[in-house]
């Protein structure tokens, strides 16, 4: 999450993940759906042994996690990032500094941004050229649109965001950057009035212009299959944000909650992620969380 709010939480989840044993109780129904029915496709079992690993290049920080940090001492937040091994970040705040300064600030630490989070209404009027202006200064590729207002979760108003979604997106790609993302969360993922909203967003937006940074946790919350997604709409999702949910379904440093990520991982390159960025919306130590999260995605095979 990145607009300071906690987005309404999605509904208890069905689902398993065997390693978890039944000492976990329910809090291994938060691991996954227990079947892609809304989908409608199939899914590869879990793992965990395979041989793949996420390239360095594609492990980043979504900086909404180091805001704190970011407020006090901005360099030296993404020099420690640098230092734990991030290669990237998406920009998620600039508290004060203009696009200019955070690019020398990441060409300082050996950082490279791959996106930034716009507020939908910038995106949508006048302020759009400027946007992705300060994006390709940023060194960016993908804007992204962090969270639609409240008042639009109706079919009538993601139709809305759609149409909107493709405008911003050709004007995204008219300046060279990359199509328009959108950042999920839980209540992205309802059904309202017989739709299903994210359905929606995926058939009524051109995948030549619009993309999407699939929030692993938001879309379990919200009862969403993400190895079934990347099967069902190949290339649609550059980005993802990777957090874990503890077994209360709080958000918990990644590898240290109940996701099963090496089976979401598994369809992760049919889905065209080229980007794992880590996100916590409340860490207790955000550093220790981006040490943690790190260690756990660099290490891990699936």
């Amino acid at each position: 999450m990145d607009d300071g709010r906690v987005p309404p939480a999605g509904r208890g989840l069905p689902g398993r993940r065997a390693v978890l044993g039944t000492a976990l109780g329910t809090a291994a129904a938060l691991a996954l759906p227990a079947s892609p029915a809304r989908a409608g496709a199939p899914v590869p079992a879990g793992g965990g042994c395979g041989r793949r690993r996420i390239p360095r290049s594609g492990i980043g920080m979504h900086l909404y996690t180091m805001r704190t940090a970011l407020a006090a001492d901005f360099a030296g937040t993404l020099a420690r990032l640098a230092e734990i091994g991030y290669a990237t970040v998406g920009v998620s705040g600039r508290h004060g500094h203009g696009a200019e300064a955070i690019r020398r600030m990441l060409d300082a630490a050996g950082l490279r941004a791959v996106l930034e989070h716009i507020g939908y209404d910038t995106l949508r009027g006048p302020a759009l050229p400027q946007a992705l202006a300060d994006l390709r200064t940023l060194g960016a590729r993908w804007p992204v649109v962090p969270s639609l207002p409240r008042a639009m979760h109706t079919p009538a108003g993601f139709r809305e965001a759609a149409r909107e979604f493709n405008r911003i997106g050709a004007a995204s790609r008219a300046a060279g950057l990359g199509p328009l993302l959108f950042h999920n969360h839980g209540s992205d993922h309802e059904v309202v009035a017989g739709e299903l909203l994210y359905d929606i967003l995926l058939a009524e937006t051109d995948p030549e212009l619009v993309g999407f940074e699939l929030d692993l946790y938001w879309a379990v919350k919200g009862r969403a299959d993400p190895r079934t997604l990347f099967l069902r709409h190949p290339g649609r999702f550059p980005a993802l944000h990777v957090k874990d949910m503890a077994p209360d379904g709080d958000i918990a440093d990644v590898g240290s909650g109940v996701l099963d990520f090496p089976s979401m991982f598994a369809t992760a390159a049919d889905g065209g992620v080229r980007q794992w960025l880590v996100e916590h919306d409340r860490p207790a130590d955000p550093f220790a969380t981006a040490l943690t999260s790190h260690r756990y995605l660099a290490a891990l095979r699936y």
